[in-house]
């Protein structure tokens, strides 16, 4: 699988994938079912700190995902991952979130974070897996002070361990 720079025409297709008015909200942050119209052919605004992806399986789009760049935070964010609804359940999130981990990691920020919402179970076990933890539950309390839910934050600690563990196996 390959992560490239997203473009509009792409727009219609990724909004078809939230499937109903919650998965609206994550993406667009509107509480509309189906997708905003105005929104399918405006995604992005390319000028912004705001960077968007598209991971292909060869040049079918599989996943979208966004990476916010925070100067004055000195932080990353990986905000508004999706994936095709046909493909949930076969791990590509985790190849999405890995995948946008190259760019954010790039870029030079000191942490790289991302919220959840807590009943999203699937996604929590693809952030866990891509080396994602939970911050400190004061921190959590204090960052949604003004959310309009109450996010699961993680931030990004590295490989996960199993990971860690087979890559000493094969070095050694």
């Amino acid at each position: 699988m390959e992560l490239r720079g997203f473009s509009d025409g792409y727009g219609i297709q990724v909004a078809s994938w939230a499937v109903d008015a919650k998965e609206v909200a994550l993406l667009s942050g509107r509480v509309e079912y189906p997708f905003p119209e105005e929104l399918r052919t405006n995604w992005r605004r390319p000028d912004s700190d705001i960077h968007s992806y598209l991971l292909f399986d060869g040049d079918r789009p599989v996943g979208y995902g966004e990476v916010w760049l925070d100067d004055e935070e000195d932080e990353v964010e990986l905000a508004r991952i999706i994936v095709d609804p046909e493909l949930r359940g076969r791990g590509v999130g985790g190849e999405l979130v890995r995948a946008l981990l190259g760019p954010a990691l790039d870029a030079g920020y000191s942490e790289v974070f991302l919220r959840v919402r807590p009943e999203n179970a699937a996604a929590i076990r693809a952030y866990h897996g891509s080396g994602f933890v939970d911050v400190p539950a004061a921190l959590m309390e204090e960052w949604n002070v003004g959310q309009p839910v109450p996010y699961r934050w993680m931030r990004y600690a590295g490989e996960p361990e199993q990971e860690q563990a087979g890559l000493g196996e094969l070095r050694g």
